[in-house]
């Protein structure tokens, strides 16, 4: 079983098919720039594409986010990661997990699709250098059979205001 076939077991609640249906309905009316859902029938993984802004290392290159989401969304954060291959960035391992605080201990009920999108682009649009995180290979090998990032536990060192 995959990763996110692993993660995603458990059939959404009716508060989590509610919350969904309602961000689905916002992004097609007003998506954010730089991102296009690819439409599907379902409702619990989310496929986006991602072209990079304009004046940044990433810029136009396209890559494709996997949005999986728990039986208890949006009390509980999904399931992101970027399709291989994922861009090389400091913060996102070449298997596709990213290292991004809102995805894990800082995830909030309040935040949306659209939001987590955002942040990952700016965190793509900040970036000064293309290169993977300097434990890549390691973390990669650990995290084999399938498994997922939100069993990491991440250490975010870079955490400035």
């Amino acid at each position: 079983m995959t990763t996110s076939s692993a993660h995603s077991r458990n059939a959404l609640s009716k508060i989590a098919q509610n919350r969904l249906q309602k961000e689905l309905v916002e992004w097609q009316l007003s998506p954010p720039a730089g991102f296009k859902h690819q439409v599907s029938d379902n409702l619990q993984r989310w496929i986006i594409e991602v072209t990079g802004a304009p004046g940044t290392l990433y810029a136009n290159e396209i890559y494709k986010l996997q949005v999986d989401f728990p039986e208890h969304y949006p009390m509980e954060a999904p399931q992101v990661i970027f399709v291989p291959p994922a861009p090389p960035h400091p913060h996102i391992y070449s298997n596709g997990h990213i290292c991004l605080d809102i995805l894990y201990d800082s995830w909030s009920p309040a935040m949306t699709v659209s939001s987590i999108c955002i942040s990952i682009l700016s965190m793509l649009s900040s970036s000064t250098s293309k290169q993977r995180p300097a434990d890549n290979d390691r973390y990669v090998k650990n995290c084999r059979n399938g498994k997922s990032p939100k069993e990491t536990r991440w250490w975010f060192h870079d955490d400035k205001v």
